[in-house]
């Protein structure tokens, strides 16, 4: 009996933990992977808020809204990694607010 019962705990070690270990592996994986995701989806939110934010207190300070992306880098501090972000900034009038996009490029 004794023989029986280490017979199946060889089978257990040999073939149940690894795959033990890489199911728990792809599950970290994965949630990292779902984290990292979700991080730059925020980023890309935060970006494109900070560029409305700075539009809008244009307008209140200017009495019209930035005429360019430059603009607003140049005068309220707006930064923007080109590199990771392609940012649209389409003017319609003085007195209409810019349609923005921000898109992420690919790595």
């Amino acid at each position: 009996m004794k023989r029986g019962y280490t017979a199946w705990g060889g089978l257990l070690k040999g073939l149940l933990l690894p795959v033990i270990a890489v199911s728990v592996l792809l599950c970290f994986a994965t949630a990292f992977s779902s984290l990292d995701s979700g991080k730059n989806q925020e980023n890309l939110q935060q970006l494109q808020e900070a560029i409305r934010r700075s539009c809008v207190a244009c307008y209140a300070a200017e009495g019209a809204y930035p005429p360019s992306l430059d603009y607003l880098k140049k005068h309220y501090g707006i930064q923007i990694d080109e590199t990771r972000y392609t940012v649209h900034y389409m003017i319609v009038a003085d007195n209409l607010m810019p349609d923005i996009t921000v898109l992420e490029n690919d790595r």
